[in-house]
Protein backbone atom coordinates (compact mmCIF):
# COMPACT_ATOMS: atom_id res chain seq x y z
CA UNK A 1 0.00 0.00 0.00
CA UNK A 2 2.84 2.43 0.85
CA UNK A 3 4.43 1.94 -2.57
CA UNK A 4 1.19 2.90 -4.36
CA UNK A 5 0.75 5.91 -2.12
CA UNK A 6 4.23 7.15 -3.01
CA UNK A 7 3.53 6.65 -6.72
CA UNK A 8 0.25 8.54 -6.43
CA UNK A 9 1.93 11.42 -4.58
CA UNK A 10 4.73 11.58 -7.16
CA UNK A 11 2.15 11.43 -9.97
CA UNK A 12 0.14 14.29 -8.45
CA UNK A 13 3.29 16.40 -8.04
CA UNK A 14 4.36 15.73 -11.65
CA UNK A 15 0.89 16.66 -12.96
CA UNK A 16 0.91 19.82 -10.83
CA UNK A 17 4.34 20.83 -12.18
CA UNK A 18 3.16 20.23 -15.75
CA UNK A 19 0.05 22.35 -15.19
CA UNK A 20 2.08 25.23 -13.72
CA UNK A 21 4.68 25.00 -16.50
CA UNK A 22 1.98 25.04 -19.19
CA UNK A 23 0.30 28.06 -17.56
CA UNK A 24 3.57 30.00 -17.59
CA UNK A 25 4.14 29.04 -21.24
CA UNK A 26 0.61 30.15 -22.15
CA UNK A 27 1.12 33.52 -20.45
CA UNK A 28 4.47 34.00 -22.17
CA UNK A 29 2.88 33.17 -25.52
CA UNK A 30 0.06 35.62 -24.80
CA UNK A 31 2.69 38.31 -24.22
CA UNK A 32 4.43 37.44 -27.49
CA UNK A 33 1.11 37.63 -29.34
CA UNK A 34 0.44 41.01 -27.77
CA UNK A 35 3.78 42.25 -29.06
CA UNK A 36 2.85 41.00 -32.52
CA UNK A 37 -0.18 43.30 -32.35
CA UNK A 38 2.16 46.21 -31.62
CA UNK A 39 4.37 45.13 -34.49
CA UNK A 40 1.42 45.18 -36.92
CA UNK A 41 0.56 48.75 -35.94
CA UNK A 42 4.20 49.82 -36.19
CA UNK A 43 4.44 48.38 -39.71
CA UNK A 44 1.32 50.29 -40.73
CA UNK A 45 2.89 53.46 -39.35
CA UNK A 46 6.18 52.71 -41.15
CA UNK A 47 4.26 52.31 -44.42
CA UNK A 48 2.39 55.59 -43.93
CA UNK A 49 5.44 57.72 -43.13
CA UNK A 50 6.94 57.86 -46.67
CA UNK A 51 3.59 59.09 -48.03
CA UNK A 52 3.41 61.74 -45.35
CA UNK A 53 7.01 62.82 -45.98
CA UNK A 54 6.36 63.08 -49.74
CA UNK A 55 3.25 65.17 -49.14
CA UNK A 56 5.10 67.54 -46.80
CA UNK A 57 8.06 67.67 -49.20
CA UNK A 58 5.76 69.06 -51.91
CA UNK A 59 4.80 72.02 -49.73
CA UNK A 60 7.86 72.48 -47.51
CA UNK A 61 10.83 71.37 -49.58
CA UNK A 62 13.26 73.59 -47.65
CA UNK A 63 12.58 71.52 -44.50
CA UNK A 64 15.05 68.98 -45.90
CA UNK A 65 16.81 68.30 -42.58
CA UNK A 66 13.53 67.53 -40.82
CA UNK A 67 12.41 65.22 -43.63
CA UNK A 68 15.75 63.39 -43.46
CA UNK A 69 15.39 63.06 -39.68
CA UNK A 70 11.99 61.42 -40.10
CA UNK A 71 13.27 59.11 -42.84
CA UNK A 72 16.34 58.12 -40.79
CA UNK A 73 14.28 57.56 -37.63
CA UNK A 74 11.88 55.36 -39.61
CA UNK A 75 14.76 53.30 -41.01
CA UNK A 76 16.29 52.92 -37.54
CA UNK A 77 12.97 51.86 -35.99
CA UNK A 78 12.28 49.37 -38.79
CA UNK A 79 15.73 47.80 -38.39
CA UNK A 80 15.45 47.45 -34.61
CA UNK A 81 14.18 43.96 -33.82
CA UNK A 82 12.75 42.47 -30.66
CA UNK A 83 10.66 43.94 -27.88
CA UNK A 84 13.14 45.42 -25.46
CA UNK A 85 14.37 48.84 -24.48
CA UNK A 86 16.23 49.31 -27.79
CA UNK A 87 12.99 48.96 -29.75
CA UNK A 88 11.19 51.29 -27.37
CA UNK A 89 13.95 53.91 -27.74
CA UNK A 90 13.91 53.67 -31.55
CA UNK A 91 10.14 54.15 -31.53
CA UNK A 92 10.57 57.11 -29.20
CA UNK A 93 12.96 58.80 -31.64
CA UNK A 94 10.56 58.13 -34.53
CA UNK A 95 7.62 59.48 -32.52
CA UNK A 96 9.55 62.66 -31.75
CA UNK A 97 10.51 63.12 -35.40
CA UNK A 98 6.88 62.63 -36.45
CA UNK A 99 5.70 65.19 -33.89
CA UNK A 100 8.25 67.67 -35.27
CA UNK A 101 7.04 66.98 -38.82
CA UNK A 102 3.42 67.59 -37.87
CA UNK A 103 4.38 70.72 -35.92
CA UNK A 104 6.20 72.13 -38.97
CA UNK A 105 3.10 71.44 -41.05
CA UNK A 106 1.31 74.04 -38.93
CA UNK A 107 3.51 76.69 -40.60
CA UNK A 108 2.17 75.85 -44.08
CA UNK A 109 -1.53 76.75 -44.52
CA UNK A 110 -1.64 75.19 -48.01
CA UNK A 111 -0.32 71.93 -46.59
CA UNK A 112 -2.84 71.96 -43.75
CA UNK A 113 -5.60 72.52 -46.32
CA UNK A 114 -4.39 69.63 -48.50
CA UNK A 115 -6.91 66.81 -48.65
CA UNK A 116 -4.14 64.22 -48.99
CA UNK A 117 -2.26 65.57 -45.96
CA UNK A 118 -5.42 65.62 -43.85
CA UNK A 119 -6.24 62.05 -44.91
CA UNK A 120 -2.73 60.85 -44.05
CA UNK A 121 -2.78 62.74 -40.75
CA UNK A 122 -6.12 61.10 -39.91
CA UNK A 123 -4.73 57.66 -40.76
CA UNK A 124 -1.69 58.35 -38.61
CA UNK A 125 -3.90 59.40 -35.71
CA UNK A 126 -5.94 56.20 -36.10
CA UNK A 127 -2.78 54.08 -36.14
CA UNK A 128 -1.44 55.87 -33.04
CA UNK A 129 -4.70 55.13 -31.20
CA UNK A 130 -4.53 51.45 -32.17
CA UNK A 131 -0.87 51.39 -31.18
CA UNK A 132 -1.70 52.81 -27.75
CA UNK A 133 -4.36 50.11 -27.28
CA UNK A 134 -1.91 47.40 -28.39
CA UNK A 135 0.69 48.72 -25.93
CA UNK A 136 -1.85 48.59 -23.09
CA UNK A 137 -2.73 45.00 -24.01
CA UNK A 138 0.97 44.08 -24.20
CA UNK A 139 1.67 45.65 -20.81
CA UNK A 140 -1.32 43.80 -19.32
CA UNK A 141 -0.02 40.52 -20.74
CA UNK A 142 3.46 41.32 -19.42
CA UNK A 143 2.08 42.13 -15.98
CA UNK A 144 0.09 38.90 -15.86
CA UNK A 145 3.14 36.87 -16.92
CA UNK A 146 5.46 38.61 -14.43
CA UNK A 147 2.96 38.17 -11.61
CA UNK A 148 2.51 34.49 -12.39
CA UNK A 149 6.23 33.69 -12.21
CA UNK A 150 6.58 35.52 -8.89
CA UNK A 151 3.76 33.71 -7.09
CA UNK A 152 4.21 30.56 -5.07
CA UNK A 153 4.44 27.74 -6.14
CA UNK A 154 4.97 28.87 -9.78
CA UNK A 155 8.09 30.79 -8.70
CA UNK A 156 9.79 27.43 -8.09
CA UNK A 157 8.91 26.21 -11.58
CA UNK A 158 9.95 29.55 -13.09
CA UNK A 159 13.38 29.41 -11.45
CA UNK A 160 13.79 25.75 -12.31
CA UNK A 161 13.08 26.34 -16.02
CA UNK A 162 14.75 29.77 -16.27
CA UNK A 163 11.70 31.98 -16.79
CA UNK A 164 12.62 35.61 -16.13
CA UNK A 165 10.66 38.77 -15.54
CA UNK A 166 9.96 40.65 -18.79
CA UNK A 167 10.05 44.38 -19.51
CA UNK A 168 7.02 46.56 -20.20
CA UNK A 169 6.61 48.74 -23.28
CA UNK A 170 7.25 52.08 -21.59
CA UNK A 171 6.06 55.52 -22.63
CA UNK A 172 8.69 57.27 -24.65
CA UNK A 173 10.18 60.49 -23.29
CA UNK A 174 7.95 62.73 -25.43
CA UNK A 175 4.77 60.88 -24.40
CA UNK A 176 5.79 60.82 -20.74
CA UNK A 177 6.44 64.57 -20.79
CA UNK A 178 3.08 65.22 -22.47
CA UNK A 179 1.30 63.22 -19.75
CA UNK A 180 3.05 65.19 -16.98
CA UNK A 181 2.40 68.58 -18.58
CA UNK A 182 -0.78 70.32 -17.51
CA UNK A 183 -3.14 71.05 -20.40
CA UNK A 184 -3.53 74.65 -21.50
CA UNK A 185 -7.13 75.80 -21.22
CA UNK A 186 -8.39 78.99 -22.78
CA UNK A 187 -11.73 80.60 -21.89
CA UNK A 188 -11.58 83.28 -24.59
Amino acid sequence: MGEYTNLIIIGVIVVFVIILYNRIIALKQNRNNAFSDIDVQLKQRYNLIPQLVETVKGYASHEKELLEDVTNARAQAMNTKGMGETKSNAESVLGGAMMNLLAVAENYPDLKASENFNKLQGELSDIENKLAAARRFFNNATSEYNTSIQQFPAVIIAKLFGFKEEAFFELDAVEAEAVKKAPEISFN
